[in-house]
């Protein structure tokens, strides 16, 4: 008996299985392909889809108006201040502290003076406007209709109606730059919704998808069981058809040769019986014959021998030849015969079924050799199954699960706030188009005044003779200063507030979110409770938002954004390499218990050297040799017994003769219609069994040979055959656990929870709030800043403008041309 079996202790064999189907349990389960599958290359796990998000920015007047708020405000982001505010004006403190507020107003600086600005604005514009209204009530600055003449009044009209159609360009353009920034952010609060329920919607595509993608790669685990499982019950056909390939090589040819030779062996049976039956019935034929011949030789004999044959006495001696008896003898044939019959007897194709059934009962005997050990490992294995389901618990899920429950609340948040909020823009839309068309109100007095006062205007005509087309261009002019004193104090008002609003949003929010600084401020330890990343994963390192946002940029894993691998030793958990050599000392130890076979007996074998011995000297050549018939010439006898009748007196004689030599012509007609077809069937029956009796030489030397060849190889290499075959098994699945352990460590290292979504998600936040809304609203109040500041030369323009196209009250004395009266030279008399 030879073989393995498995042996030792079963307990250490299932901690080493168990602790290797754990660390396997991450991977994924690739059918496997016969015996030895082959180890499945590295998959991406399918990343789940997110909604287009990305946006262009919508700040038509980005550039000017932060390059206003850089100048404003050239202070970089205050870190420390806004740390001072925390700690100062946190409920614990009961007062503020002065110099604190001191360094906000100091930082502010330049905030503050703008607002002084703004403030001067608003108290002088309505008090100028008053006084200039009660002087124009009362007749004077500028109320008096009377306006002099002098010889530039052409020069400076133009000169103020050019300043004037300026400034009004200037205040038409920023009031276009007002309704467009409105329009703008009017489309940007309406599409923010759709874009913040698309950036929290990918939020909860991520946030559930990172479980999922875990739960994924576990539950593949499973799959990975059910496989070694059905691995282990099918390691009988396996192994079994592996051990079977290696002795194919050999048997095969021995009993390819083994088949060949009872074929041969049949066939030359069959020959031997036909060879048989065609010398029984030749020699029938051959005796029946014989009998004629002798029945005529009797009648030629006593018809030569009657007194009344004249010569016959000559032919007598030729009578005694007169004979066809030619016996057929093969004294080897019958010993060959009884070679064959006892080849047959050996039944070879016994010997045949007996390979193939050694053959087929391998895996059989594999399958019942490792019962009691599959039975256990399987009951290992169910076990192990239950607490692989366990291995996602070493990740702190539970950090996603409360940010999605955050993001819900966000969400009913939002769903409550945006009727409201939408309520309240379209709200502000009207307002802002209401300011907006005021200040066109203005552009619009002075472009009609623009156009009425030049239209109707003769420059020649006298101040009191102006026509009501001019008189009225000058009206639109007064209307539009007027409008502009009534409403630009108020309209400053609303720009000083956009303007603390929207400009330090901007400064404070926007620029420093935009360059990353607002992030690294919000790691600042202390700065918000509760948001100790690392302390909520529980790892050591220091996970901070911008180093999060960071990596999410680049798409990276949480496994090494969140540093997972302090709370997850998994390269322990999957270095297969550590539990192999105890299984490699299970194989080692285990044995597969093959019984010894022989092919052929020592009795086969000398009777199948004894058969070629005996094939070898049959003699066929003597045989050909006994069947030359062409001796045999009888109708050279019946033509002499013709001539000898024609020699005859007596007819009685004479017709004898002639009778008898019919007979030997019939006798050698019939041997050669009957005997001389059977001799050429006999000789082809001879030349096959001859042909067949030389194989049979070859063949048998041929099956001695592979057959001591194999039976060597069996008795000398079986056991090393199964247990290579075993090593090999062994290694086949070790590679293939390695494998899927492997896809496992790159699995969860690189490719579950790609963080992408969430930086994109910061990054739309940005967009919405600071590209879309703030720039919009920044480039509202400084529009409607630039046209507030152009009011003032609008107003004077205006003023001064109108009094060339309204028509006077008196009038003054203009003289068009100068008569100039000729000054005789003084003439000097020469004495």
């Amino acid at each position: 008996m030879r073989g393995w079996r498995w042996q030792g202790s079963v307990g250490p064999f299932r901690a080493g299985v168990g602790v290797l189907l754990l660390g396997l349990s991450l991977a994924q389960s690739v059918p496997p392909q016969g015996a030895c599958p082959a180890a499945a290359a590295p998959q991406s796990l399918t990343q789940p889809r997110y909604q287009d998000t990305t946006r262009q920015d919508t700040g038509f007047m980005k550039a000017l108006v932060q390059s206003f708020l850089h100048t404003v405000q050239p202070n970089p982001f205050p870190e420390d201040l806004i740390l001072k505010l925390v700690h100062e004006f946190s409920p614990s403190k009961g007062e503020s502290n002065q110099e604190v507020i001191r360094e906000i107003l100091v930082y502010q600086v330049g905030f503050l003076v703008c607002i002084a600005i703004g403030i001067v604005y608003i108290i002088l514009m309505p008090i100028v406007g008053f006084f200039l209204a009660c002087c124009r009530c009362c007749g004077k600055c500028g109320g008096k209709m009377y306006q002099k003449q002098p010889s530039s009044i052409h020069c400076r009209r133009r000169t103020l109606y050019w300043s004037a159609f300026v400034t009004t360009v200037i205040i038409l353009a920023g009031n276009i730059c007002m309704f467009r920034s409105n329009e703008a952010l009017n489309v940007s609060v309406d599409q923010s919704t759709v874009e913040l329920n698309k950036t929290i919607d990918n939020l909860h595509t991520f946030l559930t998808a990172v479980p999922q993608q875990i739960d994924s790669v576990v539950n593949e685990s499973v799959k990975t069981v059910q496989e070694v499982t059905q691995n282990l019950d099918d390691i009988g056909p396996q192994l079994g058809t592996q051990i079977q390939e290696r002795f194919r090589g050999t048997v095969d040819k021995a009993l390819h040769s083994i088949k060949l030779l009872e074929q041969e062996t049949q066939n030359t049976s069959v020959g031997l019986k036909k060879l048989n039956s065609s010398l029984v019935e030749l020699q029938s034929s051959m005796d029946i014959i014989q009998d004629r011949v002798t029945a005529v030789r009797d009648e030629i004999n006593q018809t030569l021998s009657d007194p009344k044959c004249m010569g016959c006495d000559t032919l007598k001696p030729e009578l005694q030849q007169l004979a066809v008896d030619i016996p057929i003898t093969i004294p080897s044939l019958s010993e060959f015969d009884s070679v064959v019959d006892e080849v047959i007897k050996t039944n070879l194709t016994s010997k045949i079924k007996e390979v193939e059934y050694y053959y087929n009962n391998i895996s059989q005997q594999v399958t019942n050799d490792t019962k009691d050990v599959v039975q256990s490992s399987k009951k290992q294995l169910e076990e192990i199954k239950t607490q692989i389901s366990k291995v996602a618990s070493d990740i702190p899920l539970s950090v996603l699960t409360n940010a999605s429950d955050f993001l819900n609340q966000v969400q009913r948040e939002l769903g409550r706030i945006i009727p409201e909020a939408e309520t309240a823009e379209h709200i502000r839309w009207g307002v802002s188009i209401v300011l907006c068309c005021m200040i066109l109100l203005v552009v619009v007095c002075n472009v009609l005044g623009l156009f009425f006062g030049p239209v109707g205007l003769k420059p020649k005509s006298d101040p009191t003779k102006r026509s009501c087309t001019a008189d009225c261009g000058g009206t639109f002019l007064m209307i539009g200063a007027g409008f502009s004193f009534l409403f630009c104090w108020l309209f400053m008002i609303l720009v000083i507030l956009l303007f603390l609003v929207g400009g330090n949003m901007y400064t404070l929010v926007c620029h420093p979110w935009n360059n990353g600084k607002l992030l690294k401020f919000i790691d600042t330890p202390g700065l918000i409770p509760g948001l100790d990343i690392s302390d909520n994963i529980g790892v050591k390192s220091n996970i901070t938002l911008s180093g999060i946002y960071s990596d999410c940029e680049k798409n990276q894993p949480l496994w090494s954004t969140l540093h997972l691998s302090e709370l997850v030793n998994l390269g322990d958990l999957l270095n297969v390499s550590k539990y192999s050599e105890e299984i490699e000392q299970q194989f080692e130890n285990a044995v597969i218990n093959l019984p010894d076979f022989t092919l052929l007996t020592p009795e086969d074998k000398n009777q199948l050297s004894s058969f070629s011995t005996k094939a070898k000297n049959v003699d066929f050549n003597s045989v050909t040799q006994q069947m030359n018939f062409s001796g045999i010439k009888l109708n050279t006898t019946a033509d002499k017994l013709d001539k000898l009748a024609d020699n005859q007196t007596n007819g009685d004689t004479q017709r004898g003769l002639r009778n008898e030599a019919n007979e030997l012509r019939q006798i050698q007609i019939d041997i050669e219609t009957t005997i001389f077809p059977k001799l050429e069937k006999l000789n082809s029956t001879i030349q096959s069994l001859q042909f067949m009796t030389e194989k049979i030489n070859g063949t048998v030397g041929e099956v001695l040979s592979n057959v001591g060849a194999a039976q060597d190889f069996l008795n000398t290499n079986t056991t090393q055959i199964v247990k290579t075959e075993s090593r090999t098994f062994l290694d086949c699945q070790l590679s293939y656990f390695t494998a899927y352990a492997d896809w496992a460590n790159v699995t969860i290292t690189q490719q579950v929870g790609r963080c992408g979504p969430v930086a994109e998600a910061v990054d739309s936040a940005e967009i919405i709030l600071c590209s879309q809304m703030v720039e919009s609203l920044n480039a509202f109040w400084f529009s409607m800043g630039w046209c507030l500041l152009f009011f003032i030369p609008s107003i004077i323009f205006s003023i001064k403008l109108a009094k060339y196209y309204r028509k006077m009250k008196y009038s003054d004395v203009y003289d068009d041309h100068i008569i100039m009266n000729h000054i005789p030279r003084a003439h000097m008399k020469i004495p």
